[in-house]
């Protein structure tokens, strides 16, 4: 076993160590010089990108385009949204000069306090404010709506306790924002939008999600709804992995954009915004991995298939790689990306635990014996299952072994969140099972004042409000008032 191996903490050891490390051996991402940012490297970014792609089609076929928006917002503009600049101030990065100079003592460059903006800019912790600006310029008449753009950019949160992926103070992500003319065309691209991540979620990610609506101390600020998907990691917390928000006129009216209805009437736009991020790279780790690395789905894999040659001499060498040229060409036909690793610095052994390491789904190894018999060894990363089978017509096999990785993940993550999900109906069960790390269904009265209880005593949170809750009206397991459905309790990343 490799030296990274023996170095990753169990899961049942040390989960958060676990996380940390898998993060860091598999080279995904590393700490940056900047407190709190991490540097995503080449391995991580890769299935970033692949995340990217995906979203990206998903958008596009549901009539958005890519637009691109400032990076430094005055902070003007964030005053103009109570409940927005509210839920926010306390994350934002200000920038506050234009010029540096030299030190007069020599020591190094200091901020030239000459230099100082008439308003402070503040780095984007998200783009409503900038961009309802902006579509004041563009909305005059019903004719110019809806406006359906989306924004691939990076965000700072000044978070103090950061994890990489999943709570950095600068993260990548994109951002929707779009502007409608009525109540209705908005809410229902506001569901639109989190079906869109859903689908994404357990296609691609095969991560089972649920699909609710926030209670209103948990939505976004300076929304009237937020939908959102919660995903259940293998140590039972929650992960929010997508939301979407129906913002109502809240900015059409801060920012002053209105237009000129078909009745000739002057009313505000009314305005979604919706947003993934970075973290799902986290979601990913945190669903499907296990003690001997990634486990990746096979459709965000950079490398979805690995080839190692088993060799004795420089001439057999010759003669797998001979082999080996005609499969790489079959499955690269087939859409599939293939790494043949012939590199001599580096013994099978290594290679085999290093591609194990980084999730790599299908590996193939082809030695001497395996030529003379026209056979290849298939090992599939999802249960480590290994066998021997003829070389002929291996890219079809291999196909079918992805797609069949695919949903076993998947199936797994289901059934795993299936036996993790309980209801209760008291309080004093209530907190003996959230110790067990489970999603409870429980009656909640719908106060603010219930939920911070049950945060401050137990730390879970209302995840959501499941829309395929059970609508039976009950009572509230901690004040005994009555409540219209089960809502979804759990401890949260």
């Amino acid at each position: 076993m490799a030296k990274e191996l023996k170095e990753l903490t169990s899961r049942a050891e040390n989960y958060s160590q676990w996380y940390q490390d898998l993060v860091i051996k598999a080279d995904l991402a590393e700490n940056s010089a900047v407190r709190g940012c991490m540097v995503i490297k080449p391995y991580g970014y890769a299935i970033w990108e692949k995340m990217q792609r995906a979203l990206d089609d998903m958008f596009k076929e549901t009539g958005h385009v890519n637009a691109y928006f400032p990076l430094l917002i005055p902070k003007s503009f964030l005053s103009k949204e109570a409940d927005h600049v509210e839920g926010f101030a306390k994350e934002c990065a200000v920038v506050t000069h234009y010029r540096l100079k030299n030190a007069p003592d020599g020591s190094g460059v200091v901020v030239d306090p000459a230099a100082k903006l008439e308003e402070e800019l503040i780095i984007r912790p998200t783009s409503e404010t900038i961009i309802w600006n902006t579509y004041r310029n563009w909305i005059q008449s019903y004719r110019d709506l809806p406006i359906l753009i989306n924004q691939w950019a990076n965000v700072m949160r000044w978070e103090m306790r950061t994890r990489l992926f999943l709570r950095t103070a600068e993260f990548l992500w994109q951002e929707g924002h779009t502007a409608h003319a009525t109540r209705e065309e908005a809410e229902e691209e506001t569901k639109k939008m989190q079906s869109v991540y859903a689908r994404f979620a357990e296609e691609w990610m095969a991560m089972p999600v649920i699909k609710g609506v926030k209670s209103e101390s948990e939505r976004f600020a300076g929304a009237v709804d937020t939908y959102t998907i919660e995903a259940m990691m293998q140590d039972g917390k929650a992960l929010q992995s997508g939301t979407s928000h129906f913002l109502g006129q809240n900015f059409g009216k801060a920012f002053d954009v209105t237009f000129v209805d078909k009745e000739g009437k002057t009313d505000y736009a009314w305005a979604t915004s919706w947003g993934a991020s970075t973290r799902l790279i986290g979601a990913l780790i945190m669903t499907h991995s296990d003690d001997n690395g990634l486990v990746l789905p096979p459709k965000l894999a950079p490398i979805q298939v690995v080839i190692v040659p088993i060799y004795r001499s420089l001439e057999q060498l010759a003669e797998i790689s001979k082999k080996v040229d005609g499969i790489v060409t079959k499955l690269k036909a087939l859409g599939i990306s293939v790494k043949y690793d012939d590199a001599d610095n580096r013994k099978p052994g290594w290679k085999f635990a290093e591609y194990e390491l980084k999730g790599v789904p299908v590996r193939l190894a082809m030695g001497g014996r395996d030529l003379e018999n026209n056979t290849v060894e298939v090992m599939r990363r999802d249960t480590l299952v290994k066998e021997t089978v003829t070389a002929d017509g291996i890219e079809e096999y291999v196909k079918f072994l992805l797609e069949d990785i695919q949903k076993n993940i998947f199936q797994k993550a289901y059934d795993f969140r299936s036996t993790r999900i309980v209801t209760v109906d008291t309080y004093d069960e209530f907190k003996e099972k959230i110790e067990e790390g489970l999603f409870i269904l429980a009656h909640w009265d719908g106060t603010v004042e219930t939920e911070e209880r049950v945060k401050e005593e137990t730390k879970a949170t209302i995840r959501c409000i499941p829309l395929e809750s059970d609508k039976t009206p009950g009572v509230d397991m901690v004040t005994g008032k009555p409540s219209a459905c089960r809502v979804l309790y759990a401890r949260a990343y």
